[in-house]
């Protein structure tokens, strides 16, 4: 007998999108294309997982090539009859182009291994320079996002905002900003669909990106989260998307970072704490030891027409 719809536990829908910006999203029916997509694998993965893969190619290829010389007993000179171990220390030999003169190819069989082996090598060598040389050489930016986004008032008006800073000790030139709110909403027709919308920023540009950065979204009448709650942010199952890209002033390439926030993640009646501080001998210092942290905020007061007041 199948559930009553009222016993059934309610859905939990996932985030959409990970903190980091990447895509929490599983994607059946497509055809997977390993071979025509296997550069971009490779230069996305992590570099433990990229070196692991090395090594792991690099000793099939010897326990391979090994094989070969192991069929052929007597093809190798120096080497003990029957011993897979020499022959793969000499394919490690062959195809690292060592040669340490104790142990060369004696038999037709051999040398063709060797001639196999030689133009393995090269092509694999050639491709993992030009891999590490690509990846190691790609600008990237460090940017620090805060863990929470936070609602208070500012000047009399509600703001969302968030906070970002430069971990790189260059600047970050012509940086420009987006936030966006993705939510579930139903057409006129019943279809339940998820749209995308920009918020508005005080300052969405920056002209040299060096240390820190509040980002502010106004709530005024106009702004897509006037009258919002955490309630209906749930409801919504709202998520903010937040990206930037800018030109690295050391390396003068685009550099770009992403950063998603959950509606869970948004700390209402809270603002952050001050960083910044003047030192004895008048420097100017930033603790980001506190860079996440929030305080209490007071809470907007209406006005008379139950508005804020935007001045």
């Amino acid at each position: 007998m199948k559930p009553s719809p009222q016993s059934r536990p309610s859905l939990i829908v996932r985030r959409l999108i990970n903190p980091n910006g990447t895509n929490n999203i599983l994607r059946h029916g497509l055809e997977r294309r390993v071979l025509s997509d296997l550069y971009h694998l490779l230069m996305t993965m992590p570099w433990s997982s990229l070196i692991g893969l090395v090594i792991a190619s690099f000793v099939g290829m010897n326990a391979v090539f090994a094989l070969g010389y192991y069929l052929d007993p007597g093809g190798i000179e120096n080497a003990r009859p029957g011993s897979y171990a020499d022959a793969f220390f000499f394919s490690v030999q062959t195809m690292a182009t060592i040669g340490y003169g104790k142990m060369s190819p004696q038999s037709a069989w051999a040398n063709f291994i060797v001639c196999a082996e030689a133009f393995a090598s090269l092509t694999g060598v050639s491709v993992i320079t030009g891999l590490v040389f690509a990846k190691f050489s790609r600008p990237t930016a460090r940017v620090l996002f805060s863990r929470v986004m936070t609602v208070h008032p500012r000047d009399g008006v509600p703001c969302l905002t968030l906070r970002l800073a430069n971990e790189r000790g260059n600047h970050i030139v012509e940086a420009q900003l987006r936030v966006v709110l993705t939510r579930d909403e139903r057409t006129a027709e019943g279809e339940s669909i998820r749209r995308v919308y920009d918020l508005p920023l005080v300052r969405s540009q920056n002209s040299v990106f060096a240390l820190t950065w509040l980002v502010v979204h106004p709530i005024t009448p106009g702004s897509l989260l006037y009258g919002a709650t955490p309630e209906s942010l749930a409801a919504w199952n709202a998520e903010f998307a937040v990206s930037m890209v800018g030109i690295d002033g050391t390396m003068s390439q685009t550099v770009h970072a992403r950063h998603a926030y959950h509606w869970s993640d948004v700390r209402w009646d809270e603002r952050f704490v001050d960083i910044f501080s003047i030192e004895p001998d008048g420097r100017r210092a930033i603790d980001y030891r506190r860079f996440h942290d929030v305080m209490p905020s007071p809470r907007i007061q209406p006005t008379q027409e139950g508005t804020s007041d935007t001045g």
